[in-house]
């Protein structure tokens, strides 16, 4: 008895790293090819892990084995593929979303969540940059020893 649930467990969480994972893999991706975090130079693994960890905690679910929880996986994954779909399948793809979701109103708001965890922590990784290069410009001021000459007398 204690090999089945054993084996049972295993197997759930075995799946459940796979979805998680499949999701991390496709929003890498994503952020690899976006256009702001090359220009900001944002190390496009660190947002990822952020937007993962925000988009999550925002997918229906209790825990990260609940079944919902890895069905949403499967349906984000899925959405953000849409730019992989060659042009004729788009329409088909988006209706298949709109069913995996249960409605064109829950797949909006999956989008959503997405773009707000993706612009939240843009938002954040800047701040953070920010902060980071104001301390060491506060630090150089105090550092920085030069000669200071007096000024000409007329």
């Amino acid at each position: 008895m204690k090999k089945i649930i054993f084996i049972a467990a295993s197997t759930l969480f075995l799946t459940a790293c796979t979805e998680k994972q499949d999701y991390t893999d496709r929003v890498l991706e994503v952020m690899k090819q976006d256009r702001d975090v090359a220009d900001y130079k944002i190390d496009p693994e660190m947002i990822t892990d952020c937007i993962v960890d925000l988009s999550t905690s925002n997918m229906p679910g209790l825990f990260p084995l609940d079944p919902a929880r890895l069905m949403s996986y499967k349906h984000y994954t899925k959405m953000l593929s849409m730019d992989t779909v060659a042009d004729t399948d788009k329409k088909r793809i988006f209706d298949e979303l709109r069913a995996d979701f249960g409605s064109p109103k829950a797949l909006a708001a999956a989008h959503t969540n997405y773009t707000e965890s993706m612009m939240n922590c843009m938002g954040s990784v800047l701040m953070k940059s920010e902060d980071v290069e104001k301390e060491k410009g506060k630090e150089g001021e105090g550092t920085d020893v030069t000669k200071v000459e007096a000024p000409a007398e007329s």
